[in-house]
């Protein structure tokens, strides 16, 4: 093709690494020859929020969807720098007839980004066309009707890929950068999981026919979750699946088990029904950040404003952030973070909820550690969870988990401890959750782990009295019902629709009860 005289159709790629059910690339196919755009904007990567995994786990998706993208004619093409620089630098180079991308839910820097970029879009008299690609729904006037609107959503058909896009011969594809290049150095990640589309699909399909039949009985200890639970949170959070997709595959599976009955179906259906409400509520949470963008750094309730003071430089964050608490289960959640980038639901609302009241650590520093630990980063889901776990919406029950108890519960025998914490070998499995209870600890750990940095009951009595205290002042409840009001699921909870033989079960059937513990999407 002649670049000088055919526009080109932009689709600018951000949190959307798939050529699969991507409406804005089959969208600007259709209207003419389509430059595929990535920008990796180096000012996003020295976020507090960005880390060296975050960036690798992209940088392999980007490397499968420019093979994708190839297969169909022209390769991704990759630049380096500010959006709006590169947009006007493209623009001055090519004809463009319009920009094409998703919309995004992401943190503030992203929304700042983006206004910048419509800011320029309209000086330069340039379509900007932005499409859905999940449950949110922008500039939304009240959550009355949310969930069937969702349903509405998921249940449009998947959007195939392009089945040719011309080749722009004469453009430079450009290089993808290494993470040194950006300037990350490697954090520990050592078994995290691979980016990339096929990653992606692999894995639900594993979930919905080999690994997904113990999900709802097994997603809360970690020993177990990590093969019962998707796994997919961190390819919907890139995009390298569509939640479309995921609720498409969870409803032919659920439908294939009610016409084909087996031995396990009906436990198989309900782990399905119980996966198919957190793809509702995974969007619920990222509807919060997009009606109210500063959940993300102001407290939800300004009750709690100058409620807490500890920061980063406080030896109980470190003792935090490393997993050396000197509570063995504790510590062993967050170095098994470290080292894989994913934790199951409980046990992250457990690790922010002892930060938050045990530690008594501000949410923010607290909040972008896990952040930065979380292959699954999904800013809307984050900071509401963060906020909520941490007692600061005013419309959430208080919540403060006991570290000792939850490792008698989710790992009763100390499998999960040992593997995370070797140096408590030794100790014998009575004293696991409790080593400072063995006589011979001293002797035989020796400082090899240390003694407990709080007292988990004392400090858990006082933070409770404090959250309380907020909660008795005047005017808190007026302010809460607002908040409820405005961010609040409605009735019971929300929809849980499984397709049965091509029929809708009943709306009194599909009402649940939201899960008290639920935390991100797994």
């Amino acid at each position: 093709m002649s670049c000088s005289t055919n526009p080109l159709q932009v689709v600018w790629f951000k949190r959307d690494i798939r050529v699969h059910d991507h409406r804005p690339l089959a969208r600007a196919a259709a209207a003419g020859p389509v430059l595929p755009l990535y920008i990796v904007e180096p000012e996003y990567w020295r976020l507090p929020d960005s880390s060296h995994r975050h960036y690798m786990f992209l940088r392999e998706g980007l490397q499968a969807l420019r093979a994708d993208l190839t297969k169909l004619g022209q390769p991704l093409i990759i630049r380096v720098g500010n959006a709006v620089d590169v947009l006007q630098e493209l623009f001055d180079e090519l004809p463009i007839a319009a920009l094409w991308s998703h919309q995004e839910t992401g943190n503030a820097w992203t929304y700042d980004r983006d206004k910048q970029v419509a800011a320029w879009c309209q000086q330069m008299h340039l379509p900007w066309k932005e499409e859905r690609q999940d449950g949110v729904i922008r500039r939304l006037g009240s959550r009355d009707g949310w969930a069937g609107k969702w349903d509405a959503f998921m249940q449009e058909p998947i959007t195939p890929a392009p089945r040719v896009l011309p080749a722009i011969e004469t453009l430079d594809i450009g290089a993808l950068p290494s993470a040194e290049d950006i300037g990350f150095q490697y954090d520990g990640h050592v078994r995290r999981q691979p980016g990339g589309r096929t990653e992606a699909v692999g894995t639900l399909d594993s979930f919905l026919f080999e690994r997904g039949k113990s999900y709802q009985r097994a997603m809360s200890s970690p020993v177990s979750a990590r093969d019962t639970c998707s796994r997919l949170s961190p390819y919907i959070a890139w995009g390298m699946i569509s939640v479309r997709e995921v609720a498409q595959a969870a409803w032919s599976r659920n439908s294939d088990l009610q016409l084909n009955p087996g031995k396990d179906s009906s436990i198989w259906r309900r782990s399905l029904s119980s996966f198919a409400g957190r793809l509702h509520w995974r969007c619920h949470f990222m509807q919060k950040l997009e009606d109210e963008p500063r959940l993300e750094y102001e407290n939800l309730h300004p009750a709690y404003d100058g409620l807490r003071s500890y920061g980063e430089n406080s030896p109980l964050f470190a003792a935090w952030a490393t997993g050396q608490t000197g509570y063995p289960f504790l510590d062993a959640c967050m170095r098994s973070l470290i080292a894989t980038g994913w934790l199951n639901f409980r046990m992250r609302a457990m690790l922010m909820a002892v930060a938050s009241y045990h530690l008594w650590l501000d949410w923010r520093r607290t909040g972008e550690h896990l952040a930065r630990l979380f292959t699954d980063y999904e800013p809307g889901i984050h900071w509401s969870q963060v906020q909520m776990q941490s007692g600061t919406t005013g419309i959430n029950a208080v919540r403060v988990y006991n570290p000792v108890r939850q490792g008698y519960e989710q790992d009763p025998g100390g499998r999960f401890v040992r593997q995370w914490l070797p140096e408590l070998a030794p100790v014998p499995d009575a004293f696991i959750h409790e080593p400072w209870k063995w006589p011979r600890l001293q002797d035989t750990v020796d400082d090899a782990y240390p003694v407990p940095v709080f007292d988990h009951e004392i400090t858990a009595r006082v933070a409770k009295e404090k959250i309380w205290a907020v909660r008795k002042t005047a005017g808190h409840k007026d302010i809460a019902r607002q908040i409820a009001e405005k961010h609040g699921s409605r009735k019971s909870g929300m929809t849980h629709r499984m397709r049965a033989s091509g029929t809708q079960r009943s709306r009194s059937k599909q009402r649940r009860k939201p899960d008290p513990q639920l935390n991100l999407f797994d």
